[in-house]
């Protein structure tokens, strides 16, 4: 079976390899979702020849590429000795692995990474690469995280432009054969739409807040009627707190991008670099690219 035959909409699914554990987590929790999906995996490594940085003889580039096939080949054996039906396709680019990772997804791939990699700085909560991806994501990413515990996909959901996060959690939830969860957050004395919300007082606001939620919790069970739907909305010190609490018991959380059209700033807000950092499962970020992907909130 090959990437034409996957399920229409989901895409393929692209998985870096470098070696480390957290990668290995990454290449394993991506071939179980390309078996959900129906389609292909792609292991992707990056030997990184091609970047700046001190001179390589072209012996030691040699060594590099073929330490990258040695690699990918072991990958794709362990993967394949636990998913015997998965086609993987091993790729080995000389350039960066964001660059490698973003061309293997192309225009409708789902990008998986882990949390870590090979860059040693213990201190830090996404290593570079996952970082560098998020931050950039055209089409899903998804940080492999935490130990996912089966029965829920949990969807956070800012206002009414994350119709689109909804929808691609729905998605999930159904390859998953699992309910939804919807939960919107917000803080103490902010409201959905408005800076001046707060001179309608406390109950405005809380109803300016459910008001959205139910705007995309109606809409995502007019699109998937087949599944079960919770919402719900509450008030928190921290927002991303608050998430990271409702990710203990998920399989995956899902959560729009701040990526709009003509934006050309930072795109990893603070809540979401805050569960990209401290989620207690895989996190899929939705990049925001149009109406209905994401949010700008």
């Amino acid at each position: 079976m090959d990437a034409s035959t996957a399920r229409p909409g989901l895409g393929r699914v692209v998985v870096g390899a470098d070696g480390s554990p957290s990668a290995r987590t990454a290449v394993m929790w991506a071939a179980a979702e390309a078996v959900l999906r129906g389609g292909t995996l792609y292991l992707v490594h990056a030997a990184d020849t091609d970047s700046p940085g001190p001179f390589l003889s072209q012996a030691e580039i040699l060594r590099s590429r073929q330490a990258g096939r040695e690699l990918l080949d072991r990958t794709a054996e362990a993967v394949m000795a636990r998913h015997l039906e998965l086609t993987v396709v091993k790729e080995l680019t000389d350039g960066s692995a964001p660059e490698g990772l973003r061309r293997a997804a192309a225009l409708n791939g789902t990008i998986v990474v882990g949390h870590r990699g090979l860059g040693g700085f213990s201190s830090l909560l996404l290593g570079s690469v996952g970082l560098e991806v998020a931050a950039g994501a055209t089409t899903p990413v998804v940080v492999v995280r935490g130990a996912a515990e089966p029965g829920v996909v949990l969807a956070a959901v800012r206002d009414e432009h994350d119709v689109g996060c909804a929808r691609a959690a729905a998605h999930e939830a159904l390859l998953r054969k699992v309910p939804l969860r919807l939960v919107h957050v917000w803080g103490a004395g902010l409201s959905a739409g408005s800076r001046a919300a707060p001179r309608n007082g406390g109950e405005e606001i809380a109803r300016d807040h459910v008001r959205a939620l139910s705007s995309v919790s109606d809409r995502v069970r007019e699109e998937f009627p087949e599944l079960t739907v919770h919402a719900e909305g509450q008030k928190s010190r921290s927002v991303p707190g608050a998430l990271v609490e409702a990710s203990h018991h998920a399989d995956l959380l899902v959560t729009g991008g701040r990526r709009s059209p003509g934006y050309l700033g930072p795109t990893l807000g603070r809540t979401t670099l805050s569960l990209l950092q401290h989620a207690h499962c895989p996190v899929e970020l939705i990049p925001r690219q149009g109406p209905g992907h994401g949010s700008t909130s």
